[in-house]
């Protein structure tokens, strides 16, 4: 063997037995934008504020859904949630999940030779066929749907077989049990590249928290979860730091939508279930040392449907062959570019693209006839289109407050020629759904949401 032969084979070696990195993404559910210390709130989170100095902090990162099953869909998938079969929250009843032919996260590591696991709440299908081992994940540790969903029973699930842990899971230690899993994970797995999931339950109603932290919040039981959310989090960096695997391990933190009855939405207009910036911007960190800049704040605004294009450009995992609607972050995380050029993006609520973002433009299109989770009108829930779509500046304007519509008709114009050339490329029923919200009288009022509709 020539020394030329010999050094190649020798490094050929060398990059065989390098450990790939990790990913460990956790998912808070409804946590609001500005819930946590680094992002201006007044809750405990010294865990995450310590992970916002050694990573980055993410200003404008959208959920792709203002609501828990389709947010989850296109975390996981890289799609909008209405190319991947979940355009609404999924209950018990449902006997649905990710569309067939999908691929996952878990799976594009999973065949990659990734040790898999999710632990918390998978609200993508509970049905056999639509629980985690059939989407790329060795094993499963949680609760199918929102706790709030009867009976929120705590299964262990992996490719054998499906067992209840607890009948009606115990709010008030499912912190406690979910961390207690990770960190078993990640001991379990740390000789090998590892994959964790960790879509927490919490803060959704209803609330629960262990005795160590129940009643030490100055904002009540909201924040006594939310301070023992971030317990959890400093748990599985112990695990991290403990094993040597700190540097070898990307961490991604983030929420599925803005917050519900409780929380604050940081300044933002909005909450939970409407396509305001309160109900889908979410708080977001990235950590990896030696890999993502420390300590800086992203301005850039990007998406949970990165997440998917991002790991995969890390850990190497190829790419699924169906088109992605998210894209490769790791110029911004790295520190080579502060900013990436990017399609426009549609807020959806259903299967209704009520608004289209392009820069710092936001154009409000259409609008439901009732605020979410308030009693529907006769004649029920109707998107309506506004009769004066309401553009807003996101870079001068992040509340909402201002529509420069009239000022700026152009760009109006432009937008909703854009947002017609992009409903083409979805399903037949974000087509429809756009075809029937055209052919009824349009709201009013600007601003304000619609009273009826005939």
């Amino acid at each position: 063997m020539t020394r030329r032969h010999f050094l190649a084979s020798s490094g050929a070696a060398l990059a065989q037995t390098k450990k790939q990195p990790n990913v460990v993404l956790i998912f808070a559910d409804d946590l609001g934008y500005g819930d946590l210390g680094c992002f201006g709130g007044t809750i405990r989170t010294p865990n995450l504020d310590r992970m916002a100095k050694q990573g980055m902090r993410f200003t404008r990162w959208l959920s792709a859904n203002p609501v828990c099953s389709p947010s989850r869909a296109s975390l996981l998938t890289g799609r909008y949630p209405t190319r991947v079969g979940v355009p609404r929250v999924l209950f018990p009843y449902d006997k649905t999940g990710l569309a067939a032919g999908e691929k996952t996260i878990g799976s594009l590591l999973q065949e990659k030779g990734y040790a898999t696991g999710c632990v918390g709440k998978w609200h993508l299908g509970h049905l056999p066929e639509f629980l985690p081992p059939s989407w790329g994940f060795d094993q499963y540790f949680g609760i199918p749907y929102s706790n709030d969903m009867n009976p929120p029973v705590l299964l262990r699930a992996d490719n054998n077989k499906t067992e209840t842990v607890e009948a009606r899971a115990d709010m008030n230690t499912l912190q406690e049990k979910y961390t207690r899993e990770a960190v078993q994970f990640i001991e379990g797995q740390k000789s090998k590249p590892f994959f964790l999931y960790m879509p927490h339950t919490f803060p959704h109603i209803p609330l629960g928290a262990s005795a160590k932290f129940r009643g030490k919040s100055a904002q009540g039981l909201y924040g006594d979860v939310v301070e023992e959310l971030d317990w959890s989090v400093g748990e599985v960096f112990g695990a991290l730091k403990r094993n040597g695997l700190e540097r070898d391990t990307l961490v991604i933190f983030t929420s599925d939508n803005g917050p519900w009855h409780l929380g604050s939405p940081g300044g933002l207009r909005g909450r939970k279930g409407g396509t305001y910036e309160g109900g889908m911007r979410v708080p977001a960190i990235v950590r990896m040392p030696g890999k993502v800049a420390a300590g800086k704040v992203s301005e850039q605004w990007v998406s949970s449907l990165d997440v998917l294009p991002t790991v995969a450009s890390l850990t190497g995992a190829s790419l699924p062959q169906r088109p992605l609607d998210g894209v490769n972050l790791w110029p911004v995380l790295s520190g080579k570019q502060a900013q990436l050029g990017r399609d426009a993006y549609l807020y959806f609520d259903g299967w209704n693209a009520q608004c289209i973002r392009e820069g710092n433009y936001k154009l409000h299109i259409s609008r439901y006839n009732v605020m979410a989770y308030n009693p529907a009108p006769p004649g029920g829930k109707i998107n309506l289109p506004l009769a004066s779509p309401e553009l807003y500046n996101l870079e001068t304007d992040p509340d909402e407050s201002y529509d420069i519509a009239p000022e700026n008709p152009q760009k109006v114009k432009e937008l909703l020629t854009k947002h017609e050339q992009m409903l083409s490329s979805f399903p037949e029923e974000v087509k429809q759904a756009w075809a029937e919200t055209k052919g009824r009288k349009s709201a009013g009022s600007i601003g304000a949401v619609p009273r009826t509709a005939n």
